[in-house]
This record gives structure tokens, C-alpha cells and sequence, in this order.
């Protein structure tokens, strides 16, 4: 599937491109406005940084935390520090692995949550931006014909930027 999204400075502008497209005889249910008084970046499914920040740091977590507890064991075992002084060996290794799987998980907090947002979300957080500043977004999805035609009535208008995506193939 292909899009095509139109930033557009205000109501005016956004709903004067919408005619335009709807003149030329679109296919109106494959085009979207996004900002104040129409869709919503959530309603319409636009990346949620937040979300992608949660599902790195989730699946950076599942890897950091047994790693970071075995090193943390490990590491208790070379060194031999007595963090329990009252208590045996292995009760020390178990609390060395406890810590180690503490800074792993603080790892995966930390980089994959600011690799998720930053990253991952791709362009969805500039366009998130612009929407709650006030602009309005034209989504276009379609074959790569709707695409072009789309994009040449746009052009016409005053638009901020104007961007073609195709969506990968799963």
C-alpha cells in the first residue's frame, strides 16, 4: 500500500485541497484529514512514540535482565564480595545476580525506550507535532496511480511538505 501525506498550514488550505482531490473525482474513502475537528493521529493509527518506546524497552528487557543476572552472579563469584556478610555463598551470588538483573533492566528502560522513541516511530512524531500545532494533514492511500494524481492537485496548494511512503511488505 502506498501513502501520501500533505501538510497543510490551516482548515482553509486543507479543506480547498480536499475539493480539489474530490472535483477530480478521487476515490474519497481512501483519503483522510487529520487535525482539529477531524481524525486524530490515534483514530487514524499514526505511530504512538510512546507505545514504540514500551514495545523496545519490553524487548530489550527480555534479554538484559537473565543476562544481567548471570553476570551480575558471575560476577559475585570471581570477586567474592560478601554484600551479606551473615549469610553463605550462594545467598551472595543470588543477591550479586539480583543487582546485575536490576542494571540490565535499567538498561532496557533507558535504551530501548529512548531508541523506541526516537527511532522507531519514524516521521509519526513530526507529524504528531504538527498536529498539535495546529496543522492538518491530507492522507492518501492507494495504488502508486492514485498516488501521483493525488500528489500533482496537491501541489497547487500551499503546502508546508509533502511526503510519499509505501508500506513494507510483511
Amino acid at each position: 500500500m502506498n501513502y501520501l501525506i500533505a501538510v497543510l498550514p490551516n482548515r482553509m488550505e486543507v479543506e480547498a485541497a480536499y475539493t480539489a482531490l474530490e472535483k477530480e473525482q478521487l476515490p474519497m474513502s481512501q483519503i483522510t484529514i487529520l487535525g482539529r475537528g477531524y481524525k486524530s493521529a490515534d483514530e487514524f493509527g499514526l505511530i504512538n512514540p510512546d507505545q514504540q518506546a514500551q514495545k523496545w524497552s519490553r524487548r530489550l528487557a527480555k534479554q538484559l535482565i537473565p543476562f544481567g543476572f548471570a553476570a551480575g552472579f558471575v560476577f559475585d563469584a570471581i570477586t567474592q564480595l560478601n554484600v551479606l556478610t551473615w549469610s553463605n555463598d550462594l545467598v551472595n551470588h543470588f543477591v550479586g545476580g539480583l543487582l546485575g538483573a536490576g542494571a540490565g533492566a535499567l538498561g532496557a528502560l533507558f535504551s530501548g525506550g529512548g531508541f523506541g522513541w526516537t527511532t522507531a516511530s519514524g516521521d509519526a512524531i513530526a507529524y504528531r507535532n504538527r498536529l498539535n500545532n495546529g496543522k492538518y494533514l491530507i492522507i492518501t492511500k492507494g495504488p502508486e496511480v492514485l498516488i501521483r494524481q493525488a500528489t500533482q492537485i496537491l501541489r497547487q496548494f500551499e503546502l508546508e511538505n509533502i511526503q510519499g511512503y509505501t508500506e513494507p511488505v510483511a
